[in-house]
């Protein structure tokens, strides 16, 4: 089995390396990152420059571009046969509800789906984690999940991990992506020559975080597992917006 390891943290990261870990001993793994932190980049893709690939001394690849770029470079230029999987991570911190919209974690597994390939994307439920290996070691269940009951279809799963020893998880739950309160405002500074400068705020507080969504499952020690979509049609509305138009179905 050959596995694509990306992230968004940038090759350097802890949870990389850790993630790199435990699935090469189950597989062939190739890690294609970005060569710095690109936390927040979203699916964007470089398209006004050529992209440059490297090689660190770890031997992981690495990209000036986004955690979409090294993920679309890898499988359509780079690599001679397609991953049976891609994984993204580890990423430090949560990835749950509006985060997914966000996340260059997600962003690199979404890339894999889109090319035709599973994809799992796997963060810690806290930032500056440090049970890293509990994570690692749900990717290689996972993993192995797969290799032995694959879907006949691409599946693009977001996996939040408690950063608890692994011995403490309370099992896996699949959920619902919650929601959260909107964001905090933006702080506003100035730079050494006077000028304002704006940081974008911190992220809201989780505002649906009941039963059966990422935010509970991960709040009561367990593994939280959704199965995310990319049609973004709100179907519900079609009748709507056809009347306030004027059309007709």
């Amino acid at each position: 089995m050959r596995i694509l390891i990306s992230n968004d943290d940038g090759y350097f990261a802890p949870g990389l390396a850790c993630l790199f870990q435990h699935l090469s001993a189950i597989a062939d793994v190739v890690v294609v990152a970005p060569e710095r932190d690109r936390s927040g980049a979203s699916n964007s893709l470089t398209l006004n420059r050529p992209l440059n690939l490297r090689q660190a001394s770890s031997g992981f690849y690495y990209v000036d571009g986004t955690p979409t770029d090294c993920v679309h470079l890898a499988v359509t230029g780079m690599l001679d046969t397609q991953p049976d999987i891609v994984v993204s991570g580890i990423n430090s911190g949560a990835n749950m509800g509006d985060d997914t919209i966000y996340s260059g974690t997600v962003a690199a597994a979404t890339e894999g789906f889109l090319l035709g390939i599973p994809a799992i994307a796997i963060s810690m439920a806290r930032h500056e984690p440090v049970h890293y290996d509990t994570a690692g070691k749900v990717a290689v269940d996972l993993v192995q999940r797969f290799m032995t009951q694959a879907n006949s279809h691409p599946w693009l799963l977001n996996v939040n991990v408690p950063d608890i020893p692994h011995e403490q998880l309370q099992g896996m739950e699949v959920t619902r992506l919650g929601k959260r309160h909107k964001a905090e405002p933006a702080v506003k500074s100035s730079n050494p020559h006077g000028q304002p400068v704006y940081w974008v705020g911190a992220a809201g507080k989780a505002q649906d975080a009941g039963e059966g969504t990422d935010f509970f499952a991960t709040s009561q020690r367990r593994v939280s597992i959704t199965p995310l979509q990319i049609d973004l049609t709100q179907y519900n509305q079609l009748d709507a917006v056809r009347s306030w138009i004027g059309t007709q179905k």
